[in-house]
């Protein structure tokens, strides 16, 4: 097998660009062709992007793909990447990668059977400042984490995206849109969830977009956009979850992780970098220095490493080795947020079907390696 494997993009959204942009920073891949039900929208990209344009068929068929990077609207994310794996490539698809655990399930077991990889967004767990707050954790820097609060809130997407409605649609809200951010977040640093419990609401029935071009348009709310709900680790510790899109202004910090012997103010999840505080006790230290690749501003005031995960599957194929945002663990971030969703409209405790191993922490020279 070649050392570099060629890319493919099914959905040429407004993610796909990111992707296309960021991918060449990456050893071990290139982006090589991208299809789209819009063959215009494939084009389009094709031409910004040095790629060429392709029907899903012809994507499918081509010789030079081995991994197709899956890109559709979260409810045909199954649909996609089981006729990526019966194609016979890998895929590796933006988040959620299935709405149920049976979703995940199916795609293992054809996966399984025809020796190919699944793989899935986010990455950004594997960012500097996350892998700075591992390492922390790992150490014992604040004693064994006991509990710990996230906080996700603003006003929704409908101000912001050309085409929002898919947001507020089953298979979209805060929970299953942001939530892969947070959920992978924790998992990474805490390990497995045990069991959840929620509550939900919507705070509207209708939201009016105010982005162009749809400006004025109306659609319905068909989720839950406020969802308050309380994580219990295997570990013992027990985190608050909010995550809503009916909050103007909030004061909360993103994650913060409460230790016998200190506090972690962990950075954004949805960023690969920020600053990560720690205290002794009540007293702000100072965090060990730490120089990490995937913590360099790269893209404005940003540091943007979309595809570091698609880049990590692809060098553990040459490698044969496991890879950071596996299957599993994937299967597991999911189980725990549609287990959150069905608290909320339940009112009860759920038992998590599925578990994972922690990813491998990502050092800075294993990171390093990931660049080109």
């Amino acid at each position: 097998m070649s050392k570099t494997l060629g890319i493919g993009v099914i959905g040429c959204g407004n993610i796909s660009a990111a992707y296309m942009r960021l991918a060449p920073m990456f050893a071990g891949i290139e982006m090589r062709a991208c299809a789209d039900m819009n063959m215009d929208a494939a084009k389009a990209r094709a031409e910004e992007f040095g790629l060429r344009a392709e029907t899903v068929d012809r994507l499918l068929a081509s010789d030079d793909i081995d991994i197709v990077v899956n890109l559709t609207v979260p409810n045909a994310h199954h649909e996609v990447s089981t006729r990526i794996l019966k194609a016979g490539k890998h895929a590796y698809s933006e988040k959620p990668f299935v709405l149920t655990v049976e979703e995940g399930q199916s795609l293992k077991a054809l996966a399984d059977a025809k020796g190919l990889r699944v793989g899935s967004a986010p990455d950004t767990f594997m960012g500097g400042a996350h892998q700075l707050a591992r390492s922390l954790i790992d150490a014992g820097a604040v004693g064994k984490v006991t509990s710990g609060t996230c906080f996700v809130q603003s006003p929704g997407m409908e101000m912001w995206h050309p085409n929002p409605d898919f947001f507020f649609k089953p298979g979209g809200g805060p929970i299953l849109d942001l939530g892969p951010y947070y959920v992978s977040n924790l998992v990474q640093l805490l390990g497995p969830v045990k069991r959840v419990v929620a509550m939900s609401s919507k705070g509207s029935d209708e939201r009016t977009i105010t982005s162009e071009p749809r400006n004025g348009e109306k659609i319905a709310v068909e989720t839950p956009t406020t969802i308050h709900a309380v994580l219990q680790f295997k570990s013992g510790a027990q985190v608050t979850y909010c995550a809503s899109w009916d909050v103007w202004q909030h004061g909360h910090a993103n994650m913060e992780l409460y230790g016998e012997t200190g506090t972690l103010h962990v950075p954004d999840p949805n960023f690969f970098g920020g600053e990560v505080r720690m205290t002794d006790k009540e007293t702000f230290v100072n965090v060990p220095g730490w120089e990490h690749p995937l913590s360099v501003a790269n893209d404005g005031p940003n540091a943007n490493y979309r595809a570091a995960g698609l880049a990590d599957m692809a060098q553990a194929i040459l490698e044969d080795r496991p890879h950071r945002c596996s299957l599993e663990f994937s299967l597991h971030v999911v189980d725990v947020m549609t287990a959150i969703l069905t608290s909320g409209e339940e009112g009860r405790f759920v038992e998590m079907t599925t578990t994972c191993e922690r990813p491998a922490a990502l050092s800075a020279t294993a990171a390093q390696a990931l660049l080109a």
